[in-house]
């Protein structure tokens, strides 16, 4: 195994969790940003109420984007498996 061969491998590990994760914290910083919008605009400072709606989002985002998220930790998991004979030498 080659200095390039785990860069590329951990290269590949963080693109991979950041497309998984960037649908679920997209929507939660536009939710976030849009309640604290209101806040701002109506003097309402309660703290429960920036989390629920983004508890909400999130979730909704999560039975949303699975497929998509399956197909992006399918194909590395396929790379990685197909990979394990290159580097056995």
């Amino acid at each position: 195994m080659t200095q390039e061969y785990v860069i590329t491998l951990t290269q590949n590990a963080v693109y991979t969790v950041l497309m998984v994760a960037a649908p679920m914290l997209g929507l939660a910083l536009v939710i976030g940003l849009a309640i604290g919008i209101f806040q701002a605009v109506t003097s309402i400072n309660e703290m429960t109420l920036t989390f629920i709606p983004k508890i909400v989002v999130v979730l909704l985002a999560v039975v949303f984007f699975s497929p998509w998220i399956l197909n992006i930790i399918i194909t590395f998991t396929q790379e990685l498996i197909s990979s394990i004979p290159l580097i056995a030498h």
